[in-house]
């Protein structure tokens, strides 16, 4: 498989789950990755990551991209969907395969829970049929520590970094934390914004990376937006949609929660004029340094306060 030549070249992305409609987290995650590549003079793809299809509502693909528009976060390339793209992660499984860094698992959630909630190899040795099995990858370039270019150094325990994670899901899925690589790769992608719920995946990433023998993208998580402390809000907690009738406001909370506060003279009801200051003032400095954010919903729209330091 030939590796994109992205030498030199900025090329980030935003991959949201059709899972719902974009809410206020998300909208955080596709601006600062939006901005940052813009700050850096680079491309901003957007992918629809609808590759775990039981989780996936009819519409909502659709819905996200017109949001997007409305927020006048426009991609520069062809949008591009995971769950047209089941030949390329095959391939790579193949690769693997042939290699013998990959392997049959039975063991359950509720096996690997009791047994203290991190695989420990059980299946490894005992030579399991793939067939209708999760197929687990060999872990043999472990990343305990990376470098964030938002939240600073990172640290992974060194158990769950080492761990032989799955690829390819028993019920013939294949794995989020497969098909994000083979994306991220064969679209070139240089530098990885995004929330803070994915900081501990990075490090598995960044390993398959690694074996794979292709170039790592430089990673940067912005803080979560939260209910409440450790209770995201997301479509699966049925966080509202943002208003893409009147996206000006939800906008406008977005940069204030990425440390953006645009001056008295700017028109903070064109999202136009305020994209194109947030443009010319973005950051990664001046986001909050921290993993999450306490955000309340109100008549007044979102409230937050920001870390002093």
């Amino acid at each position: 498989m030939l590796t994109p030549d992205i030498q030199g070249s900025y090329r980030g992305r935003f991959a949201p789950s059709p899972s719902g409609p974009l809410h206020f987290g998300s909208l955080i995650a596709a601006t600062a990755s939006y901005l940052d590549a813009k700050i850096n003079q680079g491309r901003w793809l957007v992918r629809i990551e609808d590759i775990d299809t039981p989780r996936v509502v009819k519409g909502a693909d659709t819905d996200i991209l017109h949001t997007l528009d409305a927020f006048g976060l426009h991609w520069d390339e062809d949008v591009v969907w995971q769950s047209q793209r089941h030949s390329l992660y095959q391939d790579v499984l193949s690769t693997l395969n042939t290699r013998q860094e990959l392997y049959a698992c039975t063991c359950t959630r509720k096996q690997i829970k009791a047994l203290g909630g991190l695989y420990t190899g059980h299946c490894l040795p005992l030579n399991k049929a793939f067939e209708r099995n999760a197929l687990r990858i060999t872990q043999t370039h472990p990343i305990v520590t990376f470098d964030d270019l938002i939240q600073g150094q990172v640290t992974t325990p060194a158990e769950l970094a080492n761990e032989d994670y799955i690829v390819k899901r028993s019920d013939g899925l294949y794995a989020y934390q497969l098909v994000v690589v083979v994306d991220d790769h064969l679209q070139g992608i240089s530098h990885v914004i995004r929330g803070a719920d994915l900081v501990e995946p990075t490090s598995r990433q960044m390993s398959l990376f690694s074996q794979l023998c292709w170039p790592i993208p430089q990673y940067g998580h912005v803080p979560l937006a939260v209910q409440s402390p450790g209770f995201k809000l997301s479509k699966q907690n049925h966080a509202p949609a943002v208003d893409k009738k009147n996206p000006a406001p939800a906008l406008l909370a977005t940069l204030q929660f990425l440390g953006l506060f645009p001056d008295n003279h700017v028109d903070i009801h064109s999202v136009d004029v305020l994209l194109k200051w947030a443009i010319e003032h973005y950051q990664r400095e001046s986001i909050p340094k921290t993993r999450e954010i306490v955000v309340k919903l109100s008549d007044k729209g979102y409230q937050f306060s920001l870390p002093t330091s």
